[in-house]
């Protein structure tokens, strides 16, 4: 997925989340994280000095969206997307392309 996707993803999901007040928490512990290499995965996180920690993440191999990517964060998994258990990512920040924040309780049975 090139760079301009990504952002034009990004303020779809910026967009839908000021017209649908109150789906996605602003500080959420629960994100979805794009990283260099095409890498999407969401999980609790955490940072530790310059490295951003998810635990009990999963890679995002499927959106399974008709929305993109902010339509998981609002609403949550869908039907078909497929999540790839990876338990712990450790990543440098210096890698990190956006976090989303996710909508904690339509996520919190992933965890």
């Amino acid at each position: 997925m090139n760079k301009e996707t990504i952002m034009e993803l990004l303020g779809m999901a910026l967009e839908n989340n000021s017209q649908n007040k109150g789906l996605s928490d602003i500080g959420s512990e629960i994100k979805i994280v794009i990283l260099q290499r095409g890498w999407v995965v969401i999980g609790k996180y955490e940072e530790d000095g310059e490295y951003g920690v998810l635990t009990g993440a999963y890679v995002i191999r499927n959106w399974g969206t008709d929305k993109g990517i902010g339509q998981l964060a609002l609403n949550g998994k869908q039907n078909d997307t497929t999540l790839d258990k990876v338990g712990l990512i450790r990543f440098h920040k210096l890698t990190t392309i956006a976090l989303i924040d996710c909508n904690k309780d339509l996520w919190k049975k992933e965890f």
